[in-house]
């Protein structure tokens, strides 16, 4: 049989007519007013022999006897109404000698792309022993292949499968053969869910497990493996066929979607990066909230390494980067802990730095060739079983800000060239975000260098250990109110004071270094308690901005005998001292509370002293240490008591520490602390 490929291939409702090539019933497809025949499948020639295509009906069956049958195509295509006749005989010229034969048809309008034609169905009966019984048969069968192909008219799909009732594959699919390799006796039953991608197939059985349970339609979309042993996304759509209130068989579609799949993931993925680094300003918080959009869309495992800023990017000689996100997919095991890492010019993140191109790897699992996992990672790929790599760089501003290695492991289809594109796709959708987060902090690290150069480093005293820390906020790029200070007076009394202007901008830190540079000035002048200090204090703010305001604590550690010593001091609007028993007993001094300083300007102010144990620690500390949003100030203080109580036997220099890396904070403020030790003189024989 000879056909036309174009109106073949275009088929009716979205369906190939090669569909109905193995269908037992005679199918034909006319198409314009003319009716010229398009198709017919292998049993209708069966019925009239072979035809010539392409011509109108009435030419190419002109040896039909039957002439009149042809006004029914007419009536058909102009009205849309299907018509079906039963025993209807018919007698072509070249078969005269042959006794009177019989057939039951039916006409049917359908679309044609930008035509209208007509699908004729046809069943010879003239054969039938018993005419009566054989009819019934085959008016069933007929209307069973019409339910069929009218509920794949609705799905406007391209390629066919029939089941049983309970869902085994019960005929042979040309499409799945093709589109899978599969023979007939590889599909049959339920052999298809070998070609299913193994990640899938589970989600896949148990979907159409409850459409045939429910008797419900079908719909969903998985991965098969291809003749060419790529995996591609299918829809598989289906609908059950029923007679008489029970379903005899399922019908259905598979549509490759691969490239729709494709780019409904890319538009998702490239949304989710830039939301999900839009609120961030923190660089290392942008990149590893990319690393946890990357994980598990794309690749199992993903490291990012921030680098240094170069003055070039020759890479010649090795190099460090920090690992500043690691992120796995779950049940996978983990990497070692970040850090900053060494890299050899021959490395292939060196390659990349070099060209500014991705660099993508496919390797047999747990055996990558060197150069291809990233330094010290080499353990890692052989336990996962890591099957490929790809490694992006990150380009911000012109410069290579930092490089992304992405991983695949185990059974899972390594990374492809389109996951690759996909990557770089995703770092340009955040580089608005990245361009920020590196810029915030680039001023932020000239901030933060500005802040330590006008917080003085604590002197040495004898008997007393002191140590401070300061933690530039996570979220504002200018420098801060926050300071401390610490020096020894003419009498050999020791002064710590920490204090908070308000504001976190130029103007604050200006205000901060001013009033710092005078509290040193007025305690220096004269011997007097530090509530009248800060009150002389005070009225010297009037000389700064009229709106300024500052909270500040002012102490003296005074006495030489180790047994006997005390510190006075006086707190101006500031958060209380936290005072810490070698025994782990802690507890606030809650004395000598004040206003803040900016208000009441010539009120006195007043001091209170408490004795400081052998071994005790003071601390000093500003708000940053115990505020979060949302929560009453006394709950922060509590934590930090609790916490502080724990560690009192800690080095000090460990205990502040330990304070800035346990203590939960909200990162948007400052915090200063400085704190003193007292010697312990340990157990007494």
């Amino acid at each position: 049989m000879s056909r036309m490929g174009g109106a073949l291939m275009q088929g009716f409702g979205g369906v190939p007519l090669d569909i109905f090539d193995a269908v037992p019933a005679g199918v034909a497809v006319t198409s314009g007013p003319e009716h010229r025949l398009i198709y017919m499948n292998y049993a209708y020639q069966e019925i009239v022999s072979a035809r010539r295509l392409g011509m109108p009906i009435r030419e190419v069956f002109a040896d039909l006897r039957q002439q009149s049958y042809f006004a029914l195509f007419d009536q058909v295509l102009e009205t849309g109404e299907s018509v079906s006749l039963n025993e209807m005989p018919f007698e072509l010229g070249d078969r005269s000698s042959e006794r009177e034969r019989f057939t039951s048809t039916s006409l049917s309008k359908i679309s044609l792309g930008n035509e209208e034609g007509l699908l004729v169905v046809s069943l010879e009966v003239t054969s039938q022993v018993d005419p009566a019984h054989g009819l019934d048969s085959i008016i069933r069968e007929r209307r069973r292949f019409l339910q069929r192909y009218q509920s794949l008219l609705q799905l406007k799909t391209q390629a066919v499968w029939v089941t049983d009732a309970m869902g085994g594959v019960s005929e042979p699919s040309a499409g799945w053969r093709r589109l899978t390799g599969q023979s007939w006796e590889e599909h049959r039953g339920n052999g298809w869910l070998n070609a299913v991608c193994p990640d899938d197939r589970e989600l896949a059985m148990e979907t159409w497990a409850s459409a045939v349970e429910r008797h419900d339609r079908l719909d969903q979309v998985f991965r098969v493996r291809t003749a060419d042993r790529v995996y591609r996304h299918v829809r598989v759509r289906g609908v059950p066929i029923v007679e008489n209130g029970e379903v005899v068989e399922w019908v259905g579609t598979v549509t490759d979607i691969e490239q729709e799949w494709a780019e409904q993931r890319r538009r998702e993925l490239l949304g989710r990066a830039a939301a999900a680094t839009a609120d961030l300003a923190d660089l290392d918080e942008v990149l590893r909230a990319l690393s946890e959009v990357i994980v598990p869309a794309v690749s199992d495992g993903c490291g990012i390494y921030l680098l240094s800023e170069m003055e070039d990017e020759s890479v010649t000689s090795p190099f460090i980067a920090e690992r500043v996100a690691n992120t796995v997919r779950d049940g996978l095991l983990t990497r070692p802990p970040l850090r900053i890492e060494r890299f050899e010019p021959d490395s292939d993140i060196a390659k990349v730095i070099r060209t500014r191109r991705p660099i993508r790897s496919t390797f047999p699992p747990g055996a990558p060739p060197p150069g291809a996992p990233p330094a010290g990672a080499e353990e890692w790929f052989a336990a996962v079983g890591a099957n490929s790599t790809a490694v992006v760089p990150v380009v911000v501003d012109g410069s290579v800000a930092a490089v992304v290695a992405a991983t695949v492991c185990g059974d899972r289809e390594p990374l492809t060239a389109a996951d690759v594109d996909l990557l770089a796709r995703m770092l340009d959708h955040a580089h608005a975000h990245l361009s920020n987060a590196m810029r915030f902090q680039r001023t932020q690290r000239v901030a933060l260098a500005l802040q330590n150069y006008l917080l003085p480093d604590p002197p040495r005293v004898p008997g007393l250990e002191i140590a401070a820390r300061y933690r530039a906020s996570a979220t504002a790029a200018e420098i801060g109110g926050d300071w401390y200070d610490s020096f020894v007076s003419p009498d050999g009394s020791t002064i710590l004071t920490i204090g908070d202007v308000a504001g976190h901008d130029l103007a604050a830190a200006v205000t901060m270094s001013q009033l710092r540079n005078m509290l040193r000035g007025l305690a220096m002048d004269r011997r007097e308690p530090p509530g009248d200090i800060l009150r002389r204090l005070n009225i010297a703010t009037e000389l700064l901005d009229d709106e300024d305001t500052a909270t500040c604590i002012l102490a003296r550690v005074e006495g030489q005998d180790e047994s006997a010593r005390w510190v006075r001091y006086s707190v101006a609007g500031h958060p209380p001292p936290l005072l810490v028993t070698p025994e782990g007993e802690a507890r606030y001094l809650e004395g000598a509370v004040n206003p803040m300083l900016g208000v009441a300007y010539d009120m006195p102010r007043t001091t209170a002293v408490a004795s400081l144990p052998p071994g005790s620690t003071l601390l000093l500390y500003t708000d940053g240490l115990v505020e979060m949003p949302g929560e009453h100030l006394d709950a922060g203080l509590e934590r930090l008591r609790l916490a502080a109580a724990s560690m009192a036997r800690e080095p000090l220099d460990v205990f502040c520490d330990l304070l800035l890396t346990r203590l939960p904070m909200a990162g948007k403020d400052d915090i200063g602390m400085i704190a003193a030790r007292l010697p312990d003189p340990g157990p007494v024989d």
